[in-house]
């Protein structure tokens, strides 16, 4: 009896073991699910490690940050992890409460990630925080991770106007136009002068008629330059050089037209009238502001270039309407009214890529860079500098920029097109160059070699033969004569 008692006694007591086990159990499973929900980006390893904690305060902002499936992701948390997995800390990911970068209130207190990393309810900020001189004064960054300037995003449409009259001049340049005229006035004008000095294409100067007039010259030239043969024929091989080397720079010239040319109807940067932050002021179709509060704001405010004041000041006139609140907005309104948004060149090629309707102008300033912000005394500061170095080293943060901003439209790799300026010609104008002085060298020889088979006729010198031939072909002698008569009879 009694061992029954004592067997059912120990059946009761593991029977209440075994419950009470399983019940904490199902307690901390029920701990570590709300702990990954709540936490939001905790590292998977843990404080149970002994590894620092930080808290890391962020914006959304595509794509830097992002939530998705109620998890946090994208460029920063990307780069987040690296430097965790490389300093050896935990991190709890917030998002900044008031959901903006970090400003100066009227109050005279910071606002957004700033304000929350000197309130100390933040230990760092990891998100796309341009590094500037009065947030260097109150916080302090590191080595930036990724570099950015000042740019214009656009709509194609509303960016877009109507092709010039002359739009078949836009290939070259006006300096490249201006080289080729003078190029086809030298050429006729040194065809025009080794035809008359060559002997082998002008023999009889008194009873034989030049064919290769001023006008005739301009004619060849200009049909060389439509790849039409025209007449007259040069026959002396001075002229013939010149001929040639006239030839290979119009056959060279009309290849880079074409093809510059075809480089321009097949891209859209032609239609753009608004390339530079001038072209921007000076228009009146489009509205242009950029985000309250932003560096981007303050730097236009800090300017003392006269087209910065100008932008400042039509932002500030009118801030209700032009000023938008987030990146997002920006975006939205550019796609949707003659808006024109001033903001990060970085942020404006993902919208870009993202929305094939959009482009950006040419022009960049103000270059800048992302830092991750830390407090004044933190020792993390130099950590994280020298983490993002290596990170920068080992190519990783450019496998994340590849990773973040790939785009999905088809023009992805279309160059932007520009006007053929001279130099890209030079060493086609420097051939054209060394032609002419190269036929008009052959002339010369040409002429001194008849001169001197002339000379040993009639018994005269080689100079005064052609100087003479020099003077007859020139028709400087017949010239020099009616002014000696003319002196003469003014005398008599």
């Amino acid at each position: 009896m009694d061992k029954g008692l004592h067997f059912m006694f120990c059946v009761i007591a593991t029977m209440l073991l075994l419950r009470e086990s399983s019940q904490t159990g199902e307690k901390n499973d029920l701990k570590m699910l709300a702990a990954s929900k709540s936490g939001f980006g905790i590292d998977s390893r843990g404080p149970e490690e002994g590894l620092p904690t930080l808290t890391v305060t962020t914006i959304l902002e595509d794509p830097y940050v992002m939530v998705r499936s109620a998890e946090l992701e994208g460029y920063c948390i990307d780069l987040l992890k690296a430097l965790a997995a490389m300093l050896h800390f935990s991190y709890k990911v917030k998002v900044v409460s008031d959901g903006q970068y970090g400003a100066i209130s009227s109050n005279g207190n910071w606002t957004g990630m700033v304000g929350e990393i000197l309130r100390q309810e933040a230990d760092i900020a990891v998100a796309p925080l341009t590094v500037t001189s009065a947030r260097e004064e109150v916080i302090s960054f590191t080595t930036p991770f990724l570099q950015t300037g000042i740019g214009i995003l656009l709509r194609k449409d509303t960016a877009s106007q109507e092709m010039s009259f002359f739009h078949f001049l836009a290939p070259f340049s006006k300096e490249t136009w201006t080289g080729l005229l003078f190029a086809y006035v030298l050429t006729c004008f040194c065809l025009f002068l080794v035809a008359r000095l060559s002997p082998c294409e002008w023999n009889e100067p008194k009873n034989e008629e030049n064919h290769f007039t001023f006008l005739n010259s301009l004619w060849f030239g200009a049909g060389a330059l439509a790849l039409q043969g025209v007449t007259p024929r040069p026959k002396a091989l001075s002229v013939r050089v010149i001929a040639a080397v006239w030839w290979l720079f119009t056959i060279a010239l009309l290849a880079a037209y074409i093809a510059n040319f075809t480089a321009l109807l097949s891209s859209g940067s032609e239609q753009l009238p608004i390339q530079t932050f001038e072209d921007l002021v000076k228009q009146r179709k489009l509205e242009f502001g950029t985000l309250d509060g932003s560096s981007t704001f303050y730097f236009f405010k800090n300017s003392k270039n006269p087209i910065h004041q100008m932008i400042y000041e039509y932002m500030d006139k009118r801030r209700d309407r032009v000023l938008v609140k987030t990146y997002q907005e920006a975006v939205q309104r550019v796609m949707e009214s003659n808006y024109a948004f001033i903001g990060e060149s970085i942020s404006q090629d993902l919208a870009a890529a993202r929305h094939c309707n959009l482009i950006r102008a040419p022009e960049v300033i103000g270059a800048r860079g992302f830092g991750i912000a830390t407090t004044q005394a933190s020792l993390w500061t130099k950590k994280l500098s020298i983490a993002v170095l290596k990170l920068r080293e080992s190519g990783d943060l450019d496998y994340l920029r590849n990773k973040w901003w790939e785009t999905s439209c088809l023009h992805k790799s279309r160059d932007r097109w520009s006007p053929l300026q001279p130099q890209a010609l030079g060493g086609l104008f420097l051939t054209l160059a060394i032609g002419l002085a190269l036929g008009v060298i052959a002339a010369v020889v040409e002429l001194s070699n008849k001169s001197r088979h002339a000379a040993g006729h009639v018994k005269k010198s080689c100079c005064s033969v052609f100087t003479e031939e020099m003077c007859t072909r020139l028709r400087i002698k017949e010239n020099t004569r009616q002014s000696q008569e003319t002196s003469g009879r003014a005398n008599a």
